[in-house]
């Protein structure tokens, strides 16, 4: 007997478990005949529903060419689709379906269990959004498919025994939270699991006694389930699963604690919660950002474990802003008793910082269009580059174009002009005159907004004002101690305050909050290890950098002080390719450092290099 699959990727195999070669288009017609009363449609609704934004003669020549493409592979009267002149049948006795699991009789758990994992997949998952019947379809399925796996839960729940049981009902319950955060009875299944969080952590009309026991108002809820919320009504956060560095003992406990503060923020009704599952697979991917970004999440919980214990910062995605960030022991001594205390202080910690920031995220989500060209002039920033520098501030004008008062926009033209500044060497002041505009523009639209003075820190510091630019970046600081960001630009202009020892404490405090760091972070530290006379290590936070260019010359000069004349040459060359009229005095009459001491130093050392 054939097997067709519909959650995941859409796929037909024999008894051994061989694909079958039939086109996406007969295999998607399969699953959505077998959705049809009676397993048959006329050709006519077919070809409507496969392309039914094409003209009807266009549909049907198309229809056409798939049934001969068909009939070349399997044409006998054993073929899983009947095709005649006038109607397409699917022989649903010739193939077993996935989906047929939901209504499989066995044990309510079991079901439950079986169908919950189906749904950890999406259903038709690798088809592209192709016509608007198609897409309807789908998300027609997606909710009768919730429906019935909310009905098993609310039938398994009662027989729920031991650590499996729990398991498989808290799971298949935060799936489905994840897409209607306000289902009651499932939030009071989710309270009633042993262990789950605390009253303190609860709303004040959450606040009931804890027995595993679903109440009688959930057993008979019988209710379809409810029309999915708009995608603003609530913030979405993802609490990633931890990673590790090495081999450090107590990962699969540090996993539980998550999972354990999942559950727990799904008793917050201000929260959306994104499922372990998603997580989990978010975690996994080699482009988070941009799986965060389509799933439309707003807060991430990102969770590191190493030999110190178990890291957890809260990022705010759409500035990437560390709002909040610990440390906690997890050493198996005085995990067991901690864990709870642990789970419930995450728990009002991230629920307090969400309110605080709500705000912000709806003025976001008001302007979907806005905040897309300012996430593309952000992803630009990563390369300090003139054509990406360039590029990136055409995308965040484009943004200010759909909200005139979008102050992360003025923040990253702000730092485009500073950008441009550094790259080009020639202490143009008319950029950061710009720069200087755009922060306090974003200062005054936003003044409890940590990048706005950020940004004019920056610029106060190229203007040569180096007191005022740390001033601006302490309040900056103040207002998000933990944004990595900020405590990088705070290190920054230590350097040029002729304070690298203090800069170089404090970058790689900004480096640890944000490990796979930035290469201006390492250009950073670079200078404040060549002002510390550390030239090794300054040469290997250069070597570090991804993109080596906007710090040639700190090599340069960091390698002709260590009597390195070979590479100290291959780096000036480097520098010169890109700039090749960078002139040692004027440029040194331009960067701004507080003592004299740095100016001689950093000249010693271009000038051994050659320039």
């Amino acid at each position: 007997m054939l097997r067709l699959q519909t959650f995941g990727e859409l796929r037909l195999t024999d008894e051994a478990g061989n694909a079958v070669g039939y086109p996406a288009k007969a295999l998607l017609t399969m699953a959505y005949l077998f959705t049809c009363k009676g397993h048959a449609l006329t050709r006519q609704e077919v070809a409507a529903f496969l392309w039914s934004d094409a003209e009807p003669d266009q549909a049907g020549l198309n229809l056409r060419k798939l049934i001969s493409r068909i009939r070349q592979i399997d044409d006998s009267e054993a073929a899983p689709l009947k095709i005649t002149a006038v109607s397409i049948e699917l022989q649903a006795r010739l193939l077993s379906i996935d989906v047929e699991i939901f209504d499989e009789a066995m044990p309510p758990m079991d079901r439950l269990r079986a169908s919950s994992d189906l749904l950890q997949r999406d259903f038709a998952g690798n088809v592209r959004s192709a016509s608007k019947a198609i897409d309807s379809w789908i998300a027609r399925e997606q909710r009768g498919h919730r429906v019935k796996l909310r009905q098993m839960l609310l039938e398994a729940a009662p027989s729920a025994q031991g650590t499996d049981d729990y398991r498989t009902v808290s799971g298949a319950a935060l799936q489905l939270l994840e897409q209607e955060p306000s289902d009651e009875p499932l939030r009071a299944i989710l309270r009633g699991l042993p262990g789950v969080a605390g009253p303190d952590v609860l709303a004040p009309s959450d606040r009931q006694t804890r027995n595993y026991a679903v109440p009688a108002e959930v057993r008979n809820a019988n209710r379809p389930e409810p029309e999915p919320r708009p995608a603003s009504s609530l913030p979405r956060l993802v609490l990633l699963p931890p990673t590790s560095q090495g081999s450090v003992v107590g990962l699969s406990l540090a996993s539980a604690l998550i999972e354990d503060v999942t559950i727990e923020l799904c008793a917050l009704r201000n929260i959306s919660i994104v499922a372990p599952h998603t997580a989990e697979q978010i975690r996994r991917d080699s482009d988070k950002a941009a799986v965060i970004a389509r799933h439309s999440i707003s807060y991430l919980l990102d969770t590191r474990l190493s030999g110190e214990g178990l890291y957890a910062q809260l990022v705010y995605f759409p500035t990437d802003e560390i709002i909040w960030a610990t440390r906690f022991p997890m050493t198996a001594a005085t995990l067991p008793t901690q864990r709870r205390l642990i789970a419930e202080h995450l728990s009002s910690s991230v629920a307090d910082e969400l309110a605080r920031n709500e705000q912000a995220r709806l003025s976001l989500e008001a302007n979907p269009q806005c905040y897309h060209a300012y996430l593309v002039g952000a992803s630009l920033m990563g390369k300090l580059t003139l054509p990406h520098i360039r590029r990136a501030r055409a995308a965040f004008k484009e943004a200010l174009k759909y909200n005139h008062d979008f102050s992360p926009a003025f923040t990253g033209l702000a730092r485009t002009y500073t950008s441009e500044w550094l790259v080009t060497a020639q202490g143009n002041e008319e950029l950061l005159g710009l720069a200087e505009q755009n922060a306090l523009k974003a200062i005054e639209r936003d003044d409890g907004f940590a990048s706005g003075y950020r940004e004019l820190g920056v610029t106060k510091l190229y203007l040569g004002d180096v007191d005022e630019s740390v001033a601006a970046l302490c309040h900056a600081e103040e207002l998000s101690p933990h944004f990595a960001d900020v405590i990088y630009s705070h290190a920054d202009t230590l350097v040029h305050a002729s304070r690298p020892k203090e800069a170089l404490t404090k970058i790689l405090k900004a480096i640890s909050l944000n490990p796979l760091s930035p290469d201006s972070y390492l250009w950073c530290a670079a200078g404040a290890s060549y002002f510390l006379e550390q030239y090794d290590d300054a040469i290997a936070y250069v070597e570090a950098m991804k993109d080596k260019a906007p710090a040639h010359r700190i090599a340069a000069a960091s390698c002709a002080m260590i009597g390195d004349r070979r590479r100290a040459q291959f780096y000036r060359q480097r520098a010169e390719t890109l700039n090749p009229v960078f002139d040692v005095e004027k440029w040194l009459s331009v960067v701004p450092f507080k003592e004299q001491w740095q100016k001689d130093l950093y000249r010693e050392g271009l000038l051994k290099a050659g320039f």
